[in-house]
């Protein structure tokens, strides 16, 4: 297999998003986004109390993207406003559509604050073309136990198959583009290779661990942790220094121009002052605090 070359390398410092700490690979002052993927925050882990909730998130709009939660540790109440309510849990996947809009709410669940316990996720940006941005909206909650996995030869590296194919084995949450998103935990010494689409582009980011990429480059915590590609190979090799855990992202890119304010992903600023005034008037629904 022709490896393909690291386009950039990049770090994951803590960002303060009000009384959190996170971690954001993307953006940097490096990285801006890589195609279709325009912010990946990782939260946590922290340590939820009924003394000590730093993460809950109270009802709030999105349109022009799909807001993505993978779930690595504990539990979170989803809420949003089209009526779907559901309790996620670790390994769980919620993959979220807001299109033209919607308003939801997610922060650890009641009785896991009270019994406390460790929190800690992904959230994923995934743009949306413009073709796209005003479709209907949707949720999708999927459970760890239902993934399918593929193995390593040497049975020491699980990729779990969250959205796309690997090895003709697909994932159960149903994309709007062409988009690979897996799980990959590996042992230490444990081998892989990772086909990538030629059309796509990708990353890889580690949430724990140390792995070698392509026998050259290694990803450690608190010192480089995501690692973008060049389209020009068929995937790359990881080698797990220490027991770790990554998330492998592709994407067919769509090379349009992004506007951004606060919740909202657009083409332009007038899309932008559209979808604000949209939210004002309540054309994206209603989400009641709890």
């Amino acid at each position: 297999m022709k490896l393909n070359t690291i386009k950039q390398i990049g770090r994951s410092d803590f960002v303060n998003m009000g009384p959190i700490e996170l971690r954001q690979p993307i953006p940097t002052r490096t990285i801006d986004n890589i195609d279709p993927f325009i912010l990946l925050h990782h939260y946590g882990p922290y340590e939820i109390s009924a003394d000590s909730n730093p993460f809950d998130l109270g009802p709030h709009p999105h349109r022009g993207f799909e807001p993505i939660t993978f779930l690595i540790q504990g539990e979170q109440l989803h809420r949003d406003s089209l009526g779907n309510e559901s309790l996620v849990k670790a390994g769980d996947v919620q993959w979220t559509t807001a299109g033209r809009g919607i308003i939801h709410a997610e922060g650890p669940e009641e009785g896991f604050v009270e019994k406390g316990g460790i929190l800690e996720g992904i959230q994923l940006w995934l743009n949306l073309p413009a073709s796209k941005k005003m479709m209907q909206p949707n949720y999708q909650h999927e459970k760890y136990e239902d993934f399918k996995i593929v193995y390593s030869e040497d049975n020491k590296v699980e990729v779990r198959i969250i959205a796309g194919s690997i090895n003709n084995e697909f994932g159960r949450i149903q994309t709007q583009t062409p988009v690979n998103a897996f799980m990959v935990d590996a042992e230490k010494g444990g081998e892989f290779q990772l086909e990538v689409p030629l059309s796509h582009q990708s990353l890889i980011y580690l949430l724990n661990g140390e792995v070698e990429i392509n026998g050259s480059e290694v990803l450690e915590t608190d010192k480089n942790q995501l690692i973008q590609f060049n389209q020009d190979g068929e995937g790359f090799s990881i080698k797990a220094n220490k027991t770790s855990k990554l998330l492998f992202l592709s994407g067919e890119p769509f090379n349009e121009p992004i506007a951004t304010y606060g919740p909202y992903v657009m083409n332009n600023q007038t899309e932008l002052l559209e979808a604000m005034r949209d939210f004002q008037m309540g054309k994206m629904g209603f989400l009641a605090n709890n």
